[in-house]
């Protein structure tokens, strides 16, 4: 494992690119967490604080119509141009004084989670052109690594900012975290073709060429499909963390924060052994093994045993990120370039998505029933995806494109290879 980290941190690129996005992660963490509390002290209302990560969330069903302006522009071109308008974007919070100010911060937030699904899937593009191959599984690794560590210290960062210096202090940071992410897409050192040309089509058409090649590609579809239901999962079970707290362990609602950093620390130490895993097993064992631990980790909590219950938290972390690393790093490996940017925003979102949804069932379940019948079906999720990734085995290739107008037919897997 660290002989391949070791090697992505040799390489100037990877470095680039993973302080940027440390710098930027702790800005959107921090800010996202201060909305929610600037909500509600200005408002006094929990389903307007609620609503801010909601408006962060949205923009992710989108996805796979945005993914075209990343097959339309350069990417790197487009990673500056983004963070820097998202910069000028962030500043405008500084205006919010009182409750009829609100729908100002709302207005910033979907725009800024627009803005992120659209980076998402440039970054993904980008990241095919401008790190080798041989590491970009230990890149996406090292990646998830980092944005476990900022989801960790981010919203510490922000609420302490908020409580000393307000809200607009905490925007500005925002903005300045934006502006340093626009600084290190600039020093990447990448040749990127100029973006096919392309007839003027239906931006639907186009859309749904990307969502084709995904949804044909059986090896894709089975490992997006497989990160979609270890999140649903995740939500599912975080949804019954507090109950979990209030009936199963007699623990006050702050020891929460206990279980999260426990699970974080799995979450680290799972993105940093995702690539040399990946070299040793294919994606999709990988990505079953993650789902495993998961379901293990979720039935754990079922006991009601704290040390149990720790360790549970801990196996949610480490198995967690390997479905979505599987995912992301297959993506990268088996996408033609002049389609990534549309796969990568509709994988992205068939991963994501679902989690903002589960949350709301999850929210219901448990006011409903038994926190432990929740859990369990987390646990069985993750149990049965697992099983049905092992038991398909290796699926076809896609099969051979129809042609089109303006595109010649392409050989089954004549992927771009990592």
């Amino acid at each position: 494992m660290s002989v391949g980290l070791f090697t992505v941190l040799r390489d100037r690129n990877a470095r680039i690119y993973l302080t940027g996005m440390i710098v930027s992660g702790f800005g959107d963490s921090a800010m996202l967490l201060a909305s929610g509390v600037w909500v509600k002290e200005l408002t006094g209302s929990d389903g307007l604080a609620a609503l801010v990560g909601f408006c962060a969330w949205a923009p992710a069903l989108a996805g796979p119509f945005l993914g075209n302006m990343a097959d339309r522009i350069r990417r790197r071109t487009l990673l500056i141009a983004t963070s820097l308008v998202l910069a000028a974007v962030m500043t405008a919070p500084v205006a919010v004084r009182s409750p009829e100010d609100v729908w100002l911060l709302f207005a910033v937030l979907t725009m800024v989670g627009t803005g992120t699904v659209l980076m998402d899937a440039a970054e993904t593009a980008l990241i095919a052109s401008a790190i080798p191959g041989e590491i970009r599984g230990d890149f996406n690794g090292l990646s998830r690594a980092a944005i476990e560590s900022t989801s960790l210290l981010g919203p510490l960062i922000g609420a302490g900012l908020f409580t000393v210096l307000g809200g607009p202090a905490v925007a500005l940071l925002n903005a300045l975290s934006f502006l340093l992410g626009a600084a290190a897409f600039s020093m990447i050192r990448v040749r990127e073709a100029a973006p096919a040309h392309r007839p003027r089509r239906y931006w639907t058409a186009e859309t749904a060429e990307g969502i084709r090649y995904l949804w044909r590609h059986t090896t894709l579809r089975a490992l997006v499909v497989a990160g979609g239901c270890a999140m649903t999962a995740s939500s599912l079970s975080g949804a019954a963390t507090y109950a979990l707290l209030d009936i199963g362990l007699r623990q006050p609602a702050a020891f929460a924060g206990v279980l999260s950093s426990v699970q974080g620390l799995g979450s680290v130490i799972g993105g940093l052994a995702a690539g040399a895993l990946l070299r040793r097993v294919p994606a999709r064992v990988l990505s079953a093994l993650g789902l495993t631990l998961f379901a293990l980790g979720a039935l754990a909590r079922i006991t009601g045993f704290l040390p149990v219950v720790v360790a549970g938290s801990l196996l949610i972390g480490l198995g967690l990120p390997w479905p979505l690393i599987s995912a992301l790093t297959t993506v990268q490996k088996e996408t033609p370039d002049e389609l990534l940017g549309r796969v990568a925003a509709t994988a992205n979102t068939l991963v994501f998505a679902p989690t903002g949804l589960a949350l709301l069932a999850g929210t219901a379940l448990v006011a409903t029933l038994d926190y432990r019948v929740q859990l369990l079906a987390a646990g069985v999720l993750g149990l049965t995806t697992a099983v049905l990734l092992a038991v398909t085995g290796r699926p076809r290739a896609v099969p051979p494109a129809e042609p089109d107008a303006d595109h010649r037919p392409r050989e089954a897997g004549g992927a771009k290879k990592g």
